[in-house]
């Protein structure tokens, strides 16, 4: 851990400490609200129903199984959705989207962009791609520039890619 010199010119700790609220993870909040709204009503509703369902479908072991494995499958998808986070490290900057995982050491980003159509962050790489990091949302309002702003300047500081032309 890095500490800061004597003098107070230093750089500060890393990790645990002073500026823990630099390298806490990034989670969107009104993806997560509405998932788990979605589904309670989603999964919950089907599950009910399914179970619960008489006359000459709703009794018929097909389609009460067809029901809970509704209710199943928009569970998992909707915790891949409520899930979505970016973790920051001084190494790499770990982004979890909804199917995948990827794992960026800070010199692989080039800018931050949150442009005023975007609905999330999208990363600009120095192989040229993109990468979305769905956990800082503009549905955030205020609160997601803010995070957009935060990882801004954790890629500025942690060594922001040179262009590669």
């Amino acid at each position: 851990m890095r500490t800061t010199d004597r003098d107070g010119s230093g750089p500060g700790p890393v990790g645990p400490g002073r500026d823990d609220e630099r390298w806490r993870t990034f989670r969107p909040l009104w993806g997560r609200v509405s998932a788990w709204f979605v589904w309670v009503v989603a999964a919950g509703g089907s599950v009910v129903v399914g179970l619960t369902a008489n006359g000459p479908l709703g009794a018929s072991a097909a389609t009460k199984i067809s029901f809970v494995a509704f209710a199943l499958a928009v569970t998992w998808l909707l915790w891949r959705l409520g899930g979505v986070h970016a973790v920051p490290a001084p190494e790499v900057l770990t982004v979890r989207n909804l199917i995948y995982t990827r794992r960026l050491a800070w010199p692989e980003i080039v800018e931050v962009r949150l442009g005023p159509g975007d609905p999330w962050v999208r990363l600009d790489l120095a192989d040229g791609g993109t990468l979305a990091v769905m956990a800082v949302q503009r549905a955030d309002g205020e609160r997601g520039m803010g995070e957009a702003r935060r990882l801004r300047g954790l890629v500025t500081e942690l060594g922001e890619a040179t262009d590669p032309a």
